[in-house]
């Protein structure tokens, strides 16, 4: 788990970086860049470099961040992605303004810069297959193999890059690479490809392009193209610094930025591989990106999670240089803290039982008053509850033989009922089957909003709705997507094998009638049971449908202990 001081978090090396390059007048101005490839739905690590890159621009005067995406593979690339990801940067509450880039927008500029690579025999077109190319590139202790085309002279080089992308040749017939070095101990430096042919249309472009450079090639030009000064990025971009370097030194690049990597978010209990997020949605394992089990943006949008949370927790977090794992509770964590202050409290019974008030004459109901904010009742006021001769309770707060310290409903016991009086149970009905489906009880009117006049104190109190003013509602009572807080430590047996079974409930619950006038995406408290918000998609105000955003406190550590 990390240990980070959250207090540090405006201190870490990247920004120290900054600073000193502001201090040295090295820039006029600095200019981050969020890249994303647009071939899938952002998580939560992007929401790390979000916070980061768009971070930093705003913290110095003048700085901007640019949103570009890097979109070089037609093959995976869909506009739906890209308006997605605009969706999920603009949520956590960053703005791009007039600087939106796209790839695909230099792709003449690009095409120019390898001609010149070419034309300075610095790079050439190299006819070996996938499979041959890989056998040749040799391993970290042997040397590669040169490609038998890499003498070729500069014009026919050029000849052939231009016939690649007329189309003359099929997918994969021709690449084109660098000439670097074959014995190089970064493999990343072996003549890697700078090009290859591909047949399909492009989101942007259409039929314009079948020649496609590699993303390497593409990265470190844009952010040229760009003027971008810090080229922040995770550590598995850190072989891939000395090929960005070596290809802005050997074109005429408008500009001379620098990668710097920094520890990418790696959290338990979760994967973040977009091609493992892919394999969860099209395998049917979860309903779709937006699920709120997944660790996407748009899942933990629709959880309930809140922008400022999220940006809480990557300032708590850090900017680190070494990769470690952070404990999902952090992550909760943060998100109560964030929600305590901001939402109001209500009460809902997710698993109910009948509890009857004998004394409480048949029709009569009671007007009762409860603050939302508990807290600070000024703050957001008061509601009207209704209180009735039969109520629900949830089953879990009686027990007919119960343990020591058990201080809700028992026979013979008596509790305080939330914000409302004192019962006590004096009698239970029972089912053909024994089990009991009501607590009969009584109560003491002079308990209302204190302690009895008489100085006896209870120990316990419980929630309730009023049955006859009941809502209900469909709860979807979400977990953890894995049960252990490594879903990929045994690679052989696959990530799918250790999917959560009870990673999602579906409960009806009956909810105070305030609960009625809710709309989609409004956030409550449950009292003593968690945070809930109502779903942005299925909400209705005749169907109510709430999510559970998170436990009040976290219960996992003992319930994993035990999968």
């Amino acid at each position: 788990m990390s240990t980070e001081d959250p207090k540090t978090a405006g201190t870490d090396f990247i920004r120290q970086i900054i600073a000193q390059d502001v201090a040295s007048g090295k820039y006029e101005r600095i200019v981050t860049r969020f890249p994303p490839e647009p071939n899938g739905y952002l998580h939560i690590g992007h929401a790390k470099s979000i916070c980061l890159n768009f971070g930093v621009a705003r913290e110095n005067p003048g700085g901007r961040c640019h949103l570009r995406f890097d979109d070089s593979n037609p093959e995976t690339e869909e506009i739906r992605f890209v308006e997605a990801i605009k969706k999920d940067v603009k949520w956590l509450g960053f703005d791009w303004g007039e600087h939106l880039y796209f790839a695909s927008d230099y792709f003449e500029d690009l095409y120019g810069f390898a001609v010149r690579l070419i034309q300075g025999g610095k790079a050439y077109v190299c006819g070996l297959s996938e499979e041959e190319i890989r056998r040749h590139r040799g391993t970290v202790t042997v040397p590669g193999l040169n490609s038998p085309y890499r003498d070729r002279s500069v014009s026919e080089n050029l000849d052939l890059f231009a016939r690649m992308r007329a189309g003359e040749f099929p997918d994969g017939k021709h690449v084109l690479r660098a000439k670097i070095d074959m014995a190089s101990p970064n493999m990343k430096m072996r003549d890697p490809l700078l090009y290859r042919i591909r047949h399909i249309p492009h989101y942007r472009t259409g039929d314009k392009w079948c020649l496609y450079p590699m993303y390497d090639f593409v990265h470190c030009l844009s952010d040229a193209l760009e003027g971008i000064t810090h080229s922040i990025c995770t550590l598995e971009f850190e072989n891939n610094r000395e090929l960005y370097d070596w290809i802005i030194e050997n074109v005429p690049a408008p500009s001379r930025p620098r990668q710097y990597e920094f520890a990418r978010l790696n959290l338990n209990y979760t994967v973040m591989s977009k091609r493992k997020l892919m394999e969860l949605v099209e395998g049917g394992h979860v309903t779709g990106w937006d699920d709120p089990r997944l660790p996407t943006i748009a899942g933990i949008r629709r959880r309930g999670y809140t922008p400022e949370a999220i940006r809480n927790f990557s300032d708590r977090i850090g900017v680190a240089r070494s990769n470690s794992v952070v404990d999902a509770s952090l992550l909760e964590h943060s998100i109560r803290d964030d929600l305590n202050t901001k939402v109001p409290r209500v009460m809902a019974v997710l698993d109910p039982i009948r509890l009857v008030i004998l004394n409480l004459p048949v029709g009569q109901i009671l007007e009762l008053e409860a603050p939302n904010f508990p807290d600070d009742p000024s703050k957001m006021g008061f509601r009207k509850i209704p209180f009735s001769r039969e109520l629900f309770i949830e089953r879990s707060d009686f027990m007919e033989d119960p343990p020591k310290k058990f201080f809700r409903l028992a026979p013979g016991k008596e509790v305080r009922l939330r914000w409302a009086f004192f019962v006590t149970c004096v009698d239970v009905k029972k089912d053909a089957e024994g089990d009991v489906v009501e607590v009969h009880c009584t109560y003491d009117p002079e308990t209302l909003g204190g302690d009895a006049p008489d100085g006896r104190r209870v120990k316990g109190t419980i929630h309730w709705v009023s049955v006859p003013h009941a809502v209900d509602a469909q709860v979807r009572l979400y977990d953890r997507l894995f049960s252990v807080p490594d879903p990929e430590e045994d690679k052989e047996a696959g990530f799918i094998r250790n999917l959560n079974p009870d990673s999602l409930k579906i409960v009806t619950a009956r909810v105070e009638p305030s609960l009625a006038g809710a709309s989609r995406g409004d956030r409550f408290q449950f009292e003593r049971t968690g945070y809930f918000i109502a779903d942005e998609k299925d909400h209705a105000s005749e169907k109510p449908v709430f999510n559970r955003i998170v436990p009040l406190r976290d219960s996992w550590g003992k319930i994993s202990a035990k999968v």
